[in-house]
């Protein structure tokens, strides 16, 4: 019998690794996290935190400490696009969520808002909490090889501070070590795509900008440069860290040259050129280099080893996925190695991670490139070309203002090109609407599900399996609002039924003693779950009497939409159903 040092060890404190290491000690995983870094990330790397993401740390308690932290909707969304910061507007586009019509949609579809939460902020949260959890954290801790065999995997470390190595020995392994993921490579998952497309830089400063921006509050002001810049997309970003004094800009450069040298008067030089205020004080924070990929994993795992976050799927920062797509990878992960490890399943369900999370991987990866690649039609409508210096971009922009027919025609092409630009700042269906397709759900056999609005751009409820349980606000024995979600997940799966489904009460009892699992039964209707909008039964799409077998993750794996009339009934479809999905 093999002796383990821990039963999982995640490798890398990312969103990814870190969420994971939260989220396993959260269900009471034994759990040693490894950084070969002194600390969690020291740039702002990753910002926009959707609504998906802070649902799942809502339902792992830390959501307060991210709203804390982060940048209000109401500050995020004013998102210009323009000559330079101080310069020529060109327009406006009102995003993520924040535009009249747009917002009654978010806020229908989750309990949670969105927030901006910059990597610098995030990982403390994640990485400390799942230490107060119990995981075990080692910084300053490399990871450097790994060989698996039937019975668990051991890793060899290296000591950063000391220098000698050591092994490891876990049940599981987690590779959560970013793009150039060294375990990804070693265990030789198949990548598809293209890597290295184009160069990028971020500087990341410090000014004060409040009276340029603080009457269209953003966090992106895109800035239109086709002249200045080469290798890029034409647009320069700059990307308030802070409101409205610490900052992030992008900026691109000809990855088929020798990678440009930024000190720090470059830099400056950069900064006040996007700003358009020459004499504007600066001070430098940092400087780096980054390539634009278009990459993603089509397996997820070999044997015991997982690969989770930018390991897997590798793409430019449009959309605002990077991050929110790696917790959700964790989010998926995390509950099905929590019960293999107790012996609730059976470990054929951790091949569901891939079926699930690899197609995920692939539509964020194609749509952030798209959406970088959707500036040209801005440029079009202007009539501008990649060669273009400051003068020819306001006669562009004097010609789209001209009075005359041709002007009126030019304005129409830049208020389209403006609004495809909802597919990237504005895209709820990608965010928050995917759909799961493997053994840990089982069809229900009905008609093909069909979408009568853009997939992209809308949510659509549905309690069809492999969709994320419906947000609808009920009312609990207090009179406060409380929302679906919020009454399953907590590493359990959970029964949903109406008042009227008395039998499932017994078979929820029967089954959890029997499976020998932790199973919530959820009545709404009952004291403690009232409907007292009626939106829960505008949305459960089954009869009161059915029922929603609801994951740890949120998502249905299994309804049943009539009664079986008896308790013994009950107790065996719902029996069935789980030995299924935990291929017990």
């Amino acid at each position: 019998m093999s002796t383990y040092d821990t039963d999982v060890l995640v490798v890398g404190s990312g969103p990814a690794g870190g969420s994971a290491a939260l989220l396993l000690a959260t269900y009471g995983i034994r759990t040693l996290l490894v950084s070969k870094y002194g600390w969690v990330s020291n740039t702002p790397r990753a910002h926009i935190t959707n609504q998906r993401t802070l649902e799942v740390l809502r339902d792992l308690d830390v959501e307060q400490q991210a709203l804390a932290q982060g940048t209000p909707q109401n500050l995020m969304g004013d998102t210009v696009f323009c000559t330079s910061i101080a310069g020529e507007e060109i327009g406006r586009i009102r995003t993520w969520g924040t535009g009249p019509y747009s917002l009654s949609e978010y806020t229908a579809a989750s309990p949670c808002g969105m927030i901006d939460l910059p990597q610098t902020y995030m990982e403390p949260i994640l990485v400390s909490n799942a230490a107060a959890r119990g995981a075990k954290v080692r910084f300053d801790t490399e990871y450097l090889s790994l060989e698996q065999d039937s019975d668990g995997v051991t890793a060899v470390l290296r000591d950063r501070v000391r220098g000698d190595e050591f092994t490891v020995r876990a049940r599981y392994l987690i590779g959560a070590d970013g793009a150039r993921s060294l375990v990804a490579e070693q265990i030789g998952l198949p990548i598809a795509g293209r890597s290295g497309k184009a160069g990028s830089m971020n500087i990341v400063f410090r000014a004060d900008l409040s009276a340029l921006v603080a009457h269209r509050p953003s966090i992106l002001y895109w800035v239109m440069r086709p002249g200045a810049e080469t290798g890029g997309i034409g647009m320069g970003l700059v990307r308030a860290v802070r409101p409205w004094h610490e900052w992030l800009l992008t900026w691109g450069y000809d990855i088929d040259r020798p990678a440009p040298e930024v000190d720090d008067a470059a830099a400056a030089a950069i900064v006040r050129d996007l700003v358009g205020v020459p004499d504007l004080p600066v001070r430098i924070t940092s400087t780096s280099l980054w390539t634009v990929n278009h990459s993603y994993a089509t397996e997820y795992s070999r044997g015991r080893v997982f690969c989770a976050g930018d390991a897997v799927h590798r793409h430019p920062p449009s959309n605002g996925l990077g991050s929110n797509t790696s917790i959700q990878d964790s989010y998926n992960l995390a509950w099905k190695l929590a019960a293999v490890i107790r012996g609730a399943a059976g470990p054929e369900l951790l091949d569901t991670y891939t079926a699930e999370r690899a197609p995920v991987g692939k539509q964020i990866v194609d749509r952030a490139n798209l959406s970088r690649d959707q500036f040209g039609p801005i440029f079009e409508a202007l009539g501008i070309t990649g060669g273009t210096d400051d003068e020819g971009i306001l006669a562009g922009l004097g010609a789209c203002r001209a009075e005359t027919p041709d002007g009126a025609k030019r304005r129409r092409a830049l208020e389209e090109a403006i609004e495809l630009k909802n597919y990237e700042f504005n895209a709820h269906g990608v965010e928050l609407d995917q759909r799961y397709r493997s053994t840990a759900v089982l069809d229900d056999d009905g008609p093909a599900e069909t979408w009568p609005r853009d997939r992209e751009l809308y949510v659509q409820h549905s309690t069809r399996p492999g969709a994320k349980l419906p947000h609808a606000w009920l009312v609990d024995g207090a009179g406060q609002r409380v929302s679906t979600l919020d009454l399953v997940g907590k590493g359990r799966f959970a029964v949903i039924t109406g008042l009227s489904g008395e039998v499932w009460t017994t078979a929820v009892e029967a089954v959890g003693r029997d499976l020998g699992i932790d199973l919530a039964l959820v009545r709404i209707g009952a004291a403690g779950a009232r409907d007292a909008y009626g939106e829960w039964a505008r949305l459960r799409e089954i009869p009161e009497d059915g029922c929603l077998l609801v994951r740890p993750d949120a998502y249905i794996a299994w309804r049943c939409a009539s009664c079986p009339g008896t308790p013994a009934a009950a107790t065996a479809e719902l029996t069935s159903a789980l030995v299924s999905i935990l291929r017990r």
